[in-house]
């Protein structure tokens, strides 16, 4: 794709003049970020790490896009694929080989330059089962893959990644795969430094230091200047960036504020640019005083509670569904989360990618108590102790105790809920240390297998103890298949089924509800509320 791109402002402050008598040294950190190029922005919960290879969160996500930089990168207006560190590519007429072909000025923030080998022992660093990362099935699309990830194969050169040159990667896929170039977009794509990463650890093994102000490499548009924990991550320009000129921020500060109405206040007294959320008890006072700072963007991602169906009482199906067909999920949304998400009675958001689940999840009182009797507990008596585990955030805690209020009603089910601050919870899932959690899912990228194949059999992201041999052939299936309406229909096959074993309870479907300020530009409303930082267009 011999195509030229030219940079836009990414997030560019524009700089106005603060005619604030007084103003001194009591200047708002947005006054002084507009006139030096920073960027205040709220970033959620504190990140698990900012190993593009470990973490699973969005909060992480959107530091990494800024530190690290892989073969293609995003539209900025529509997030199509662009030329990233790859100046172009070239795709075999079965759809199955892709050849990159690198830029000759793309360079790690230490100066080494950025080669095909590089792409490629991050990609076996990904796969290695020591690792035992979440997202390595992200990769199954490449030959081989997924027999290597999960021992099956030892000799890494069968799997489809062949360095031709420095500057050219090919990768040969199982099957032609549609979204493909859009899934090099995900952090599990994107290369690492392994020089820097034998430094200062094992490079297959988790809790490697090389993540650390001072060690970090990386080859993304920004560099890594300061993390304090649970207070601020700086990332500063890189020097290095092989389109550096069209950079135009300085900096970017992301806060950890997990409580919505703390990054509100640090807003609102001109201290952050943008937010990454907004409670919802502000909402309307926003829309109804200061709608310019409102933004309400469309958001392809569902929010769920996880069972674990290894733990009784949830490997009794008919108790899922009890639970499930017990929540007023109209309520929730308008009464609670407030920001015009939509209930949610299956699991991959409608109109992903040209898919709308025909299958959904019927609320039905009468018939949630008869299951619940059946697996005997009428009227919930004898119903074990059950707790249910969140993570830090007021609008979290103020939806689990809706639901629970609606079990105990509805069912005679007592919930007892546990709070986590987010690296636990995330190690809590992932170790299956819970019975109920609170999850969400946003897309990697936009197609319902971004949705259904998480649910795979010892899937990283499974994370619920679930398996359905049949559910893993359909998904395999789509997988395989090139006809686009067949495809869909496999997913169709797959949704149904999943929605009647229900290892998984679907509230909502997302909004993105912040508050941004008119000083902030470039910033462009995308289903998956990527920001790329070097603002293609």
């Amino acid at each position: 794709m011999n195509r030229r791109f030219q940079i836009s402002v990414w997030f560019a402050v524009v700089c106005a003049v603060v005619a604030t008598a007084g103003c001194g040294p009591r200047e708002t950190r947005v006054a002084l970020g507009n006139r030096a190029q920073i960027l205040h922005k709220g970033n959620g919960a504190e990140p698990q790490d900012l190993d593009p290879q470990i973490v699973t969160g969005v909060s992480e996500h959107h530091i990494i896009m800024a530190l690290l930089e892989g073969l293609v990168t995003e539209d900025p207006v529509d997030l199509h694929p662009i030329p990233g560190v790859a100046e172009r590519w070239d795709i075999s007429p079965d759809g199955k080989v892709y050849t990159f072909h690198l830029r000759a000025d793309a360079k790690w923030s230490n100066g080494d330059p950025v080669t095909a080998n590089d792409f490629l022992e991050s990609f076996k660093r990904m796969l290695m089962p020591s690792l035992a990362t979440e997202y390595a099935y992200m990769h199954y699309v490449v030959k081989n893959a997924e027999a290597f990830n999960t021992g099956k194969l030892t000799d890494f050169e069968q799997v489809g990644y062949k360095v031709i040159d420095d500057r050219t990667l090919q990768i040969t896929l199982e099957n032609p795969t549609v979204y493909f170039l859009s899934l090099l977009n995900h952090d599990s794509w994107f290369p690492v430094h392994l020089p820097t990463i034998r430094k200062y650890g094992q490079p297959y093994e988790r809790n490697n230091k090389w993540t650390r102000p001072g060690h970090y490499v990386g080859n993304g548009p920004f560099v890594l200047e300061r993390w304090r924990v649970n207070d601020v991550i700086v990332v500063r320009k890189n020097p290095n960036y092989w389109d550096k000129d069209r950079v135009r921020l300085s900096k970017i500060y992301f806060y950890p504020i997990e409580a919505g109405d703390t990054e509100e206040r640090a807003f609102r007294s001109g201290q952050l640019h943008a937010t990454d959320t907004m409670i919802s008890g502000k909402i309307p006072v926003y829309q109804k005083n200061h709608p310019e700072l409102l933004v309400n963007d469309a958001y392809l991602g569902t929010y769920f509670y996880r069972f674990n169906v290894t733990k009784p009482p949830f490997t009794d199906k008919r108790v899922r569904q009890a639970l499930t067909m017990a929540i007023d999920r109209e309520a929730i949304v308008e009464k609670i989360a407030r920001g015009g998400q939509l209930p949610a009675y299956n699991f991959t958001p409608p109109a992903t990618a040209g898919y709308t689940a025909r299958a959904k999840i019927t609320p039905d009182l009468a018939l949630a108590k008869k299951l619940l009797a059946e697996a005997g507990y009428p009227d919930g008596k004898n119903f074990p102790k059950t707790e249910l585990l969140l993570n830090t955030a007021e609008s979290h805690k103020a939806i689990a105790e809706a639901i629970q209020q609606m079990w105990k009603k509805n069912l005679g089910i007592e919930v007892e809920l546990a709070n986590q601050e987010w690296k636990v919870y995330i190690d809590s899932q992932r170790t299956l240390d819970y019975q109920v959690c609170r999850a969400s899912w946003i897309a990697d990228y936009v197609d319902p297998n971004s949705f259904l194949d998480m649910w795979l059999t010892g899937g990283g992201n499974n994370e619920t103890g679930w398996s359905n041999k049949e559910y893993d052939q359909l998904i395999g299936d789509a997988g395989r298949e090139t006809d686009a309406a067949k495809r869909l229909e496999l997913f169709q096959k797959a949704e149904a089924l999943l929605l009647d074993e229900l290892p998984v309870l679907p509230i909502y479907f997302y909004t993105h509800v912040a508050a941004r300020r008119p000083e902030v530009k470039g910033w462009y409303p995308t289903i998956l509320d990527n920001q790329p930082t070097q603002r293609r267009r």
